[in-house]
């Protein structure tokens, strides 16, 4: 498969000036399609102290048709619930993922919450995209005796309808990226370069939630189980890890989603680690999402 072509078009929102909320960055925006036909992103908004929040502004396009800059609208989400925050005043909602779950006919958000455990898969749902309602954390089934609940998670998105997981059944599908203890890129940067990849952590996942699409509880959604490894670093560019970007867009080639893989680079005067993130385009099947058609 060929075609894929990229275009950079420039900066589309950057840290406002004056404003507290947006100090130390605003990035890693969720994009989405409202029911008025507006497309809105959802960028988190980093404050003093790595502090963040998860603000909605509009985009707005030129003439040409090519976005252009942003309306700023305010405040999605910031934290306020037990698991959004810190004993020592810090906390976070970060890195949104917005999807449309048709058959639940909702925005469905997952985002990280900053918790006093470390980051965790978190839900929230609205039917307008301007008042969210927290769903809470994330709960998963356990993995060869792994509670994965209970381990770092970040980078999750959902699939807009129902897919098949591995026994045919349509389920909710969620992507995500366990992080498994000592598989942090700051812990792998460190170790010696010929360190092979751990195939069953350092990965993304899918997970299926088996009752979430006939739910009894407006304000939850029923665990994840039936946990596999999707796909697994094998490029130079994704050595240390990869993780889910987008949400999956169904295309006529398959499942189509933008990922991002970490590397290592040497720093000036070949001093320290730094990370480089890159991003990657990768095809699902459409039949069997568990399956990797392109990268």
């Amino acid at each position: 498969m060929s075609g894929f072509k990229l275009q950079r078009m420039g900066m589309l929102m950057e840290p406002e000036s004056g404003n507290p909320n947006e100090v130390e960055g605003v990035l890693n925006p969720a994009a989405v399609r409202g029911r008025d036909g507006e497309l809105y992103l959802f960028p988190r908004l980093v404050a003093k102290g790595n502090y963040s929040r998860i603000g909605i502004a509009r985009v707005k396009f030129n003439e040409a048709g090519d976005p252009a800059g942003v309306e700023r609208l305010g405040i999605a989400l910031e934290p306020e619930a037990e698991y959004e925050r810190r004993p020592d005043g810090g906390g976070g909602c970060e890195d949104p993922r917005i999807t449309f779950v048709e058959p639940l006919q909702r925005y469905i958000m997952t985002y990280a919450a900053f918790s006093p455990d470390g980051p965790r898969i978190a839900m929230a749902e609205s039917e307008d995209l301007f008042h969210w309602m927290r769903l809470g954390l994330a709960t998963y089934a356990h993995w060869h005796g792994i509670e994965l609940g209970n381990i770092d998670d970040k980078d999750a998105s959902l699939f807009p309808v129902a897919i098949p997981d591995s026994s045919g059944h349509l389920e909710l599908g969620m992507l995500h990226r366990p992080l498994f203890p000592g598989t942090r890129p700051e812990e792998i940067a460190i170790q010696h370069v010929s360190r092979e990849v751990d195939l069953d952590h350092e990965s993304i996942w899918i997970s299926y939630c088996p009752a979430a699409l006939q739910r009894t509880e407006p304000d939850r959604l029923s665990r994840f189980a039936s946990h596999h490894r999707l796909a697994t670093p094998v490029s130079l560019w994704e050595r240390l890890k990869i993780g889910a970007g987008t949400p999956p867009i169904l295309t006529k080639h398959g499942w189509l989603i933008i990922y991002h893989g970490v590397s290592e680079v040497a720093g000036a005067g070949g001093n320290g680690h730094h990370l480089c993130y890159s991003a990657g385009v990768m095809v699902l099947s459409k039949q069997h999402p568990r399956v990797v058609r392109y990268r």
